[in-house]
């Protein structure tokens, strides 16, 4: 569900009609409803409330926008970060540090370091030799840090190869039979406390099975590791329950994946630890485009609009369906393809799809455009940044200002031996 609704003809956000924000900030541009993502929020701590120890971590790498951080850290989500910058974000929002969990394969010593000073409340350790240099930075600062160590599961997700994290061949957590060893040996270390075991094995899931699957089998390491003497206390599940981009789609609900996880996790006695992103934000937004031309293909027209791979790169990189429409349908329909204005053959929204017909200077939105949309926007072709918009009831307000090319050129700096 979410609150982007047609009324007297026109898609509003909540009680905003979209032509009022074009009018007034341009296209394209991302639209956020507040109601929707608080909604989402709730449904997905509520679907949890039946386990006795349990945190969430709010993916911002799904969406970082300072204003959306706010509100979920009001909603009580903390933040599942993989750069010093997202940490910075997040702290930044209001969320405490000692509800920040740093992950990703790559943190460099200085991301490390900074995340020490101000108190973050675990890393997930990707590798032995991570573990092992984190614990001297921390020796050096004189403090502990507070770690799982992410176990590479090798279970398949069953979703597109380029979001898949928890087969054997991908580049996330430690190998499965030597995790054990592994977090042995990391217990022993000064200037770490190794207190669980961490997963993710992909996004956009379509099925509970490949996570069921994975809880299980890491579940067994933990009790494996608690045999063996070691100490496990927390358990972080990751994230990557999936949304419905195409009308028709049916994922798996947050009340199914929470029955699931109490029922997988009933005698773990760890407090469970979560990483929900898209799950939340996804349906929270759409990117608004403006027709520019009708252009006539072999096939099927070409709707080009001024929205492109720059501002929504999903279609591209994973060849992702975004449902279209008119803001302000005639009730007529047309198959056509959807194309953005930059030169790459890439930059394709959709081929030979039915959509509202629609002429040069109409108004479109791409739905479920919340999470993974101006996170991954660029300037390729020397285009501006899109600006985002927060909607809240009949309220609403740029959250984040479309940079323009002038000011990107300004940022640049030609030597003296050039001039």
């Amino acid at each position: 569900m979410d609150h982007f609704d047609f009324c007297d003809g026109v898609l509003h956000a909540e009680n905003v009609p979209l032509p009022a924000i074009a009018d007034a900030v341009g296209t394209p541009v991302y639209v956020y409803s507040r109601a929707t993502l608080t909604r989402h929020a709730r449904v997905f701590r509520d679907a949890l409330a039946a386990l006795p120890r349990r945190h969430l971590a709010f993916a911002v790498k799904s969406n970082p926008n300072l204003s959306v951080l706010k509100v979920l850290a009001a909603e009580g989500y903390g933040a599942d970060v993989v750069s010093v910058g997202e940490l910075e974000r997040a702290l930044a929002a209001g969320m405490p540090a000692a509800d920040v969990v740093f992950s990703g394969v790559g943190k460099t010593a200085a991301e490390m370091r900074r995340a020490l000073e101000v108190g973050c409340g675990q890393f997930n350790l990707e590798s032995e030799e991570e573990g092992l240099e984190l614990a001297a930075i921390a020796r050096d600062m004189g403090m502990t840090a507070t770690c799982t160590l992410r176990v590479n599961p090798d279970v398949d997700a069953g979703t597109h190869g380029k979001i898949s994290t928890g087969k054997a061949e991908n580049k996330f957590g430690v190998p499965f039979d030597r995790a054990a060893a592994i977090y042995t040996r990391l217990a022993q270390q000064h200037g770490l406390l190794l207190r669980g075991l961490a997963l993710h094995i992909g996004s956009q899931l379509a099925s509970l099975d490949p996570l069921e699957a994975a809880f299980t089998k890491i579940g067994g390491l933990m009790r494996e590791i608690r045999a063996a003497g070691g100490t496990v206390t927390h358990m972080d599940l990751g994230g990557g329950v999936g949304v419905p981009y195409k009308a028709g789609d049916v994922f798996p609900s947050p009340e199914a994946y929470g029955a699931m996880v109490a029922r997988v996790t009933a005698d773990w006695d760890a407090t469970l630890m979560f990483e929900p992103g898209r799950v939340i934000t996804g349906n929270t937004g759409v990117l608004m485009t403006q027709v520019i031309r009708v252009k006539p293909g072999v096939a099927a027209p070409f709707v080009v609009v001024d929205a492109a791979m720059n501002d929504l790169a999903r279609p591209a990189m994973y060849d992702a369906w975004h449902d279209f429409v008119a803001v302000v349908p005639s009730g007529a329909q047309q198959v056509a393809n959807v194309v953005g204005p930059i030169c790459e053959s890439s930059d394709t929204f959709a081929i030979g799809r039915e959509i509202d017909t629609l002429a040069p200077g109409d108004l479109a939105v791409f739905r479920t455009a919340g999470a993974y949309g101006a996170t991954m926007a660029n300037t390729y072709n020397s285009r501006p940044l899109v600006p985002e918009v927060m909607v809240d009831g009949d309220k609403w307000a740029v959250v984040a200002d479309r940079i323009d090319p002038a000011t990107i050129l300004a940022a640049e700096r030609v030597p003296e031996w050039l001039v």
